[in-house]
């Protein structure tokens, strides 16, 4: 069974975007494949906050996220959590650690989110979230850490210099093609994290662009080849930069919905 989700309530968000697309996104994927969607938490006032300000102030957030999923899993359930940006990682990926300490994690993202306090140059928590998950620093969120050999990314294309050099450290593998992902994940367990910038901005809005992504039916492919070779167990679906006009939103929502159904499917 599906447990459908969306965070509204911030984390690092510097725009009223994600959180408006979680939302969308999550009314979609409900009417679409028939399930219950639930939405938690109070948009709070989007700023440009720094990562130290914003992990304190959306401590209670980042923990509900984490609690979401460690709830699915222990019901048997598979979770499927839509927030505005990746930062939810820091609690989720350690929830999924605890249920299925085997599982990896496919990273689709145009980022790697692999700084730390003493790499990032934005100071923008979401740019660190994964690093934290990695127990690449200390963010006094959760007690497990995700083993940096387990992550696979794949579409991320923009990182920074200190950035790439703690993934080399951490012994993160290199970045995979497209096509490689369901040969190297074959027969695992596999919890999904897709940051929505992985897509091509000149087809979808994204906060922080960069060029040279995925189509729809490229990711759509990526994921049905992904769920005929792994056993997905648990989806997390972040950056839906929505636009404002409803009609555009909802274009978008239901192009992402048919981009990702072959995992929801499976």
């Amino acid at each position: 069974m599906i447990s459908l989700v969306a965070m509204r309530c911030r984390t690092s968000d510097r725009t009223a975007g994600g959180g408006r697309g979680a939302e969308a996104l999550c009314a979609t994927l409900a009417e679409r494949f028939g399930l219950e969607g639930r939405t938690i938490g109070t948009p709070g006032e989007p700023h440009d906050g720094t990562w130290d300000g914003d992990l304190r102030d959306s401590r209670g957030c980042l923990l509900e996220a984490g609690g979401q999923v460690d709830d699915a899993l222990g019901r048997g359930d598979t979770p499927v959590l839509l927030a505005s940006d990746c930062s939810i990682c820091m609690t989720t990926l350690p929830a999924v650690v605890r249920h299925v300490p085997d599982a990896r994690v496919l990273w689709l993202d145009a980022h790697g989110d692999f700084n730390t306090p003493q790499t990032t140059g934005s100071s923008f928590l979401g740019g660190m979230c994964l690093a934290a998950a990695c127990g690449r620093w200390e963010a006094g969120l959760a007690d497990e850490t995700l083993e940096p050999a387990r992550v696979l990314l794949c579409g991320v294309r923009d990182l920074d210099p200190g950035e790439r050099a703690e993934l080399e450290l951490a012994g993160v593998p290199g970045v995979a093609r497209p096509s490689q992902v369901p040969d190297l994940l074959r027969d695992e367990p596999v919890y999904l994290h897709l940051d929505l910038d992985v897509l091509d901005p000149g087809i979808f809005p994204a906060q922080f662009p960069v060029d040279y992504g995925l189509s729809f039916a490229g990711l759509r492919t990526l994921l049905a080849e992904l769920a005929r070779a792994a056993t997905v167990v648990g989806v997390e679906i972040t950056a839906f930069e929505a636009p404002e006009d409803p009609a555009e939103r909802a274009r978008l929502a239901e192009a992402v919905a048919e981009a990702i159904a072959p995992v929801l499917v499976a």
